[in-house]
């Protein structure tokens, strides 16, 4: 067995969106009334992501990214997907404090809160070795992946805790937290020490939140989107582009799949968007009984 299979549940494996995470269909109105904040959402999954909860009935979606064409292009998609989603934006850059502060407060001040959030943005580089890597590029990585995701945490937990108590009163769920991670983060790949280590940082980040603020209703999710061919995943040595094989609907309707309340149970876990939500379902109990699905030092052999 691969190295890559070995971190994969024994479960069958999608590719592309299937009947249990359609928004069009399955999962057609589970986001009516819900407010989406998605940052990373010029293209790509992000842009997948924002589209997919337009089907699926969002009352409002708001987007950030550094384009502002391409943030257009996907407030038009949004709109094409549900003219009754309403849809705002703001160009932002994720490591930067105040923009990050000032979208968030621009998002609450139009639509009155937050009820999803999802820090898509990310940053790959050339891999190197560390003795050859360039010290601002490995940077760059950790303070886009992680910094950056901290920054969407820090100030939109707030939001998210009042969601949840709101929907938790209207016998629905709310207050949902998305961070991308990777199957990487399992991974010790030569060249690879910058980025797989943010994403192995984003999977315990994710289990700190549960920690910090499960209690408080907050429902966060570390989850490999899948190897799907984005710009940013080509910039991976040309070998392993043979397994970026997936389309962004998976990670899309997975993600609008998490916030429904469908997958609750498995909140501070990292989940592969390639597992089919319903044989993931059924091996629940055994999930939370052996704590499976999160960062642990094995100490016996």
């Amino acid at each position: 067995m691969s190295s890559i299979q070995t971190q994969f549940l024994n479960i069958k494996a999608h590719h592309s969106r299937y009947p249990a995470i359609d928004p069009e269909t399955t999962l057609k109105g589970s986001a009516s009334s819900k407010i989406v904040f998605i940052a990373g959402a010029s293209q790509g999954i992000g842009r997948a992501t924002a589209v997919a909860f337009a089907q699926a009935g969002a009352r409002a979606i708001y987007t950030t990214a550094r384009s502002e064409k391409a943030l257009e292009e996907t407030k038009a998609l949004v709109s094409k997907a549900n003219p009754e989603t309403q849809s705002e934006y703001m160009v932002c850059d994720v490591t930067d404090e105040e923009e990050v502060k000032a979208s968030i407060t621009d998002c609450v001040t139009k639509f009155g809160g937050i009820d999803v959030v999802d820090s898509n943005a990310g940053y790959l580089d050339q891999w190197k070795k560390i003795g050859e890597s360039d010290p601002a590029s490995w940077w760059k990585t950790w303070e886009v992946n992680l910094k950056g995701t901290y920054y969407l945490i820090r100030y939109t937990i707030s939001y998210l805790i009042d969601s949840a108590k709101k929907h938790s009163s209207r016998g629905s769920t709310g207050g949902h937290l998305i961070l991308i991670s990777s199957v990487g983060a399992q991974f010790v790949t030569p060249t690879a020490s910058d980025y797989q280590t943010s994403k192995h940082a984003i999977n315990r980040l994710c289990e700190f939140v549960e920690v910090d603020h499960g209690e408080d209703g907050v429902k966060c999710f570390a989850i490999h989107p899948g190897g799907v061919p984005t710009a940013l995943a080509k910039n991976m040595p040309d070998r392993l582009h043979a397994n970026l094989i997936d389309e962004p609907d998976l990670p899309a309707g997975f993600t609008v799949w998490l916030c429904s309340g469908k997958a609750d149970w498995a909140k501070g876990r990292y989940l592969s968007c390639n597992w089919d939500v319903d044989e993931l379902t059924q091996i629940k109990d055994q999930i939370i009984q052996d704590d499976l699905l999160v960062n642990r030092l094995r100490t016996k052999a």
